[in-house]
């Protein structure tokens, strides 16, 4: 169910999801300004009071904001977030194409016990981290690294078994991605993660830290708790490519699969055939709808539909197909909670990309409840 709570400056959408009468309720919250003409500070305050209205009550997972210019804007969110209550979070220069400067995703849930400030529940801890960064000579070095630091901040947890997504920001996309890419796949095979195997869902998308200096970041979500077979891997192989195929290393998309519910997890998906070739060279609307119809794929492979996303995100190459874009998607999914911003996609053909998060009340019951 999706909520919109309108405000003075801000613009909230809340999906709310509550599979059964008495079970954990969750929330992807979407803020975004309404006036862009605001300086930043005042744009970031409207944003935070947005957030702090929207998590009461709440435990938040995780937050990440969209900033417009890292570099600058920075300074003045980490000395405001320096006032309020820890919450795993990440920051990304990835500007918002609605011209304003600041936007924010938000997962909460109904009030969990933390424990080490983990929010546990039923069995399960689950790892939000954001914005890990390490130093490096070069992107294959940084990504390599920051893997290694995801694994020492799991307590214990495996990240071939227990990482169920990852979010891939590089600096310089068409420049520095083969190195991410060689990064990763020195990691993984270090812990015998092999196309035998399986992979991580994932987005690598161009995105900037705050620190120039930092070629690579990356988000991730974790959890501690899960069961042989609890994960499915997802590949839509009639309209997808695996994407060892062309030399990555990542699922398509992941369904984790709880007693009372199954979280869907799609990777950022553009406009590619099951050969892994990049259709509709040039036509960001034929893209568009490609890019629909392999996610609409993926989705029902793991039992979901367009209803079901509780939250998107929409990247974009070119700013400039921001309003043909937004036309098509509002047209054939004007209940999609997204938020669209400027993020060249690992291959400069691919003009448009989405990923998202779907939520179904179909469960398994030899599974803990979320």
């Amino acid at each position: 169910m999706l909520k919109l709570v309108p405000r003075m400056k801000t613009r909230t959408e809340t999906f709310v999801f509550t599979p059964h009468k008495g079970a954990t309720s969750e929330y992807h919250v979407l803020i975004s300004v309404t006036d862009p003409s605001l300086l930043f500070q005042q744009q970031l305050e409207t944003v935070l009071q947005a957030s702090a209205d929207a998590s009461q009550g709440h435990t938040v997972h995780f937050r990440r904001f969209f900033l417009s210019d890292a570099a600058n804007q920075y300074p003045q969110l980490q000395e405001a977030l320096e006032k309020q209550p820890k919450v795993p979070t990440s920051v990304v220069q990835q500007e918002p194409l609605d011209g304003t400067k600041i936007a924010l995703w938000m997962y909460c849930t109904s009030p969990m016990e933390l424990s080490g400030g983990v929010p546990t529940n039923n069995g399960y801890a689950h790892y939000w981290t954001g914005s890990l960064l390490c130093p490096g000579q070069d992107s294959r070095e940084q990504m390599a690294g920051i893997f290694q630091q995801l694994e020492q901040g799991l307590d214990g947890l495996s990240v071939a078994d227990n990482t169920v997504r990852t979010w891939i920001f590089v600096r310089d996309v068409d420049v520095n991605y083969a190195g991410v890419v060689e990064g990763r796949k020195d990691y993984f095979n270090r812990i015998g993660l092999t196309a035998e195997t399986h992979y991580i869902a994932s987005t690598g998308i161009e995105g900037r830290a705050p620190d120039w200096r930092n070629l690579v970041e990356m988000d991730a979500y974790s959890v501690k708790g899960l069961r042989p077979g609890q994960q499915q891997y997802l590949y839509a192989p009639e309209h997808l490519s695996p994407t060892a195929l062309y030399g990555v290393t990542f699922e398509r998309g992941t369904a984790v699969i709880y007693g009372d519910r199954r979280h869907v997890f799609i990777s950022g998906t553009a406009s590619i055939d099951k050969k892994g070739k990049i259709l509709h060279t040039g036509d960001v609307a034929a893209q568009t709808g490609r890019m629909l119809e392999n996610i609409q794929a993926l989705l029902e492979e793991a039992g979901a539909g367009f209803k079901d996303i509780g939250m998107a995100i929409v990247y974009l190459r070119d700013p400039a197909d921001y309003p043909l874009v937004k036309s098509i998607l509002s047209r054939q999914l004007p209940s999609l909670n997204a938020l669209f911003v400027h993020g060249p996609v690992c291959r400069p053909g691919w003009l448009v990309e989405m990923e998202c998060i779907a939520l179904t009340p179909e469960g398994n019951k030899a599974y803990p409840n979320y």
